[in-house]
Formats: C-alpha cells, structure tokens, sequence
C-alpha cells in the first residue's frame, strides 16, 4: 500500500530534528561547488550561489566558462572559470577544472544555463563518470543525457532536479515500460515513481499539481507548495546544501530542504 512509503509534508517540517541540528558555523556547514552558465546567460548559476547561502551552506564556489570572466568577474564574488568553447560555452578542456574543483567541494550542483554545445556535451557525460561525488543537476543541464539516460539514472549519489516534462523524456527514453502522463494524479505519480524506483537509484524531485515529489529509494514525500512558475534551481539549491549537511539521511535531508525552500 502507498501509506507505507508515501510521506505527506504539510506546513509542519516531517523531520524537525534535521531543523534544529544544523551547523553551528560556516567551518562546518560545508562547501558547494556550482557549475554552470556561457556566455549568453549565468541567471541559474548566479540565483543558485545565492539560494545556497539563503540555505545555510558554509562556502559556496561558482565554475564559469572564461568566456564569462569579463562580464561577471566583478560582480559574482567567488567565482571560478574553466575554459570555453569560442561560443562560450564549457569546452572539452574544462573537465580537468570541474574535477579539480571537485576535490575541494563536498557536493556539486550543475545549475543549468549550459545552452547547446557537443563539447559540453562530452564534458557533462565524462564528468559524472569520474567523480563519485554528491551531485544535484537542474534545470537544462539534464537535458544533456536524453541519449544515454541508463548511467546517469543508474548513477550513485545523483539527485534530478527536473519538470514533468523532462521526466517523461528520460524514462521514455531510457525505455521504461510505464510512462508518465500530464493527466497524473498526486496518487498516481507517488505510485509511478516509487516503481521507478525499483529499477533506478538517482534520487528525484518533481514538482505537478501545486505539490513537490522527492523519491529516495522509492521513499516518496510530497509537500503542497502552491502554483510555482520557476522552482528548479531554488529547490536545486536548498536540495545540494541540506544533503551535504545530512549525507547519511538522504530522504530526510531533501524532504526537510523543501520545507524550508518554502516555509
């Protein structure tokens, strides 16, 4: 029955105790790296940096193509830049920045604004490959493993962020039997994605009908957040910076991180 692994998170935090043990000081609230931007937009990594510090992170960094430095150097405090493509986008090259930086992180968000390249594209791909670091990944960056969805899906310590939309795309072509339809109820999704579950180990987050989904392990929560026009890289956010705090209590941390995303 649903009642066994469905959690309803109403305007009550489910898990307080995650709420009234946060760290102390910025020393032990951790370190996040954000990925993300070219040259034609950095809105998702910028609003990202700052939702994680509104979250409680101790050191956010943000990674930027080069092609950015001039525009953004003096106005994003904590910024990082990794070679770009002459379109400016991530080129090839920056995947020895990513996984540089990578090292001094805890966890990274790739926070989207990527746009449309082939040598972001390889970068995205070898990168989730050769870290097995916590990763959250939003808003278009998602949109690079449409072609290959198995290993990202299959991947450890991975949670999507992402839209109805792009969850139908990728279980439908990952060639999952059942697929998710717009007409869903609440009901209805919690019961698909705990049975993708079954299947895939990413953690997921999706927002239909006014309310937020989190499945871990098939573990579903849903809190009712109301009409939300743009939500992904705020909840992306708060998601990165609440599991890296609570590593070891996934379901728990990202449930309590949309609570407070929206309390």
């Amino acid at each position: 029955m649903s009642d066994t692994f469905w959690h309803k998170q109403t305007t009550e935090a489910l898990f307080p105790d995650l709420v009234w043990s946060r760290p102390e000081n910025k020393q032990q609230a951790g370190k996040l790296l954000i990925i993300g931007g070219n040259l034609h937009g950095f809105a998702a990594p910028a609003a990202a940096y700052q939702e994680a510090l509104q979250a409680g992170i101790g050191v956010a960094k943000v990674l930027l193509p080069d092609a950015l430095k001039k525009t953004v150097g003096r106005i994003l405090e904590n910024g990082e830049y990794a070679p770009s493509t002459p379109s400016g986008s991530f080129n090839k090259q920056a995947l020895a920045s990513w996984l540089d930086w990578t090292v001094w992180a805890d966890a990274v968000l790739i926070a989207g604004d990527l746009g449309r390249n082939s040598e972001t594209a390889v970068a995205i791909e070898q990168y989730t490959t050769k870290t097995n670091k916590q990763l959250v990944i939003t808003k278009d960056a998602v949109d690079y493993f449409y072609a290959d969805p198995v290993k990202l899906l299959m991947r450890p310590n991975t949670t999507l962020v992402l839209s109805i939309a792009q969850l139908q795309k990728l279980a439908k072509q990952a060639k999952y039997p059942t697929p998710v339809q717009f007409s869903m109820g609440v009901a209805q999704l919690v019961e698909w994605l705990h049975e993708f579950s079954q299947t895939y180990k990413a953690n997921l987050i999706t927002y239909h009908n006014e309310n937020i989904f989190v499945d871990v392990n098939g573990q579903i929560s849903t809190s009712h957040v109301g009409d939300k026009e743009t939500w992904r890289v705020a909840t992306a956010s708060h998601v990165a910076v609440w599991w890296l705090q609570n590593p070891n209590k996934s379901f728990e941390a990202l449930t309590t991180a949309v609570h407070q995303d929206n309390s």
